[in-house]
């Protein structure tokens, strides 16, 4: 199966992004551009091509180009940023997804929906409500996916920018979350809290040699040994500097499968 991500270079203004839950720190831009060639030389490694969508050097957020799509099947919702200063950067992955042949479709005003807000898994779909997706956005996803059968739940959010900042899944289902950052644990059937606030943040990769894989951030690692000892090949890159700006690995790409 080919394995695909969309990724977008960091704009020059990256520095200016915008920040909500964590104090503004200085962002080094030059080791950002080192840290997202390595970023996306660690996805190249595990056997991922990678498509640039088209720079947005106006928006200083646009290297998390997660916030712009929904991808579901062959199906690409293509957000309503929270963040007026964010709604530009569509217009990119849109044409890239396009590209590759996907289905188009849209959130609409008054919707807003950020796609970091979305969380997946085997049919479940859970999106965060209070921070930058409001409920006219759920409900538009819901119908958008409904036929494809999935189903969307909203969680609340009041802690952290976006819910995939507070959650994401393990191979198996797994929800893994750092406790004080998370509003409702019970959500989910299985939850698993790690010790690190940047452990709560993976990529799944696929299996390399017969293990599951994924991709964290070397800003935890004692969450890297707890996946470790579950049987969790892992993969750590540093993203320091998207760290400052409430970003983290899952920001970064979006993963297609086809």
């Amino acid at each position: 199966m080919r394995k695909l991500a969309l990724v977008r270079r960091p704009s020059p203004r990256l520095a200016d992004g915008i920040t909500t839950h964590i104090e503004r720190t200085p962002v080094d831009l030059a080791l950002a551009r080192r840290q997202w060639e390595a970023y996306v030389a660690a996805l190249h490694a595990e056997g991922w091509e990678t498509i640039e969508v088209a720079p947005a050097d106006d928006c200083p957020d646009s290297v998390f180009v997660e916030d712009t799509v929904v991808v579901y099947g062959d199906l690409a919702v293509i957000s309503r940023p929270g963040a007026d200063e964010r709604k530009p950067e569509t217009a990119g992955t849109e044409a890239a997804l396009r590209g590759l042949g996907y289905r188009i479709a849209r959130i609409e005003a008054p919707g807003t929906l950020d796609g970091g807000d979305v969380l997946k898994h085997d049919g479940a779909v859970w999106v965060g409500l209070g921070g930058r997706t409001n409920p006219p956005g759920v409900e538009q996803l819901r119908a958008h996916l409904a036929p494809l059968g999935a189903e969307v739940v909203g969680v609340p959010l009041t802690k952290v920018l976006h819910l995939k900042s507070a959650v994401t899944a393990l191979p198996d289902g797994t929800v893994i979350g750092h406790e004080p950052l998370v509003e409702e644990p019970g959500t989910w059937d299985r939850f698993l809290p790690v010790p690190e606030a940047a452990g709560a943040h993976v990529v799944l990769l696929g299996q390399n040699k017969g293990t599951e894989t994924v991709l964290m951030s070397t800003s935890a690692p004692r969450t890297r040994r707890l996946f470790e000892d579950r049987g969790l090949r892992v993969v750590a890159v540093d993203i320091s500097e998207f760290e400052k700006l409430e970003g983290c690995v899952t920001c970064l790409s979006v993963r297609l499968r086809g």
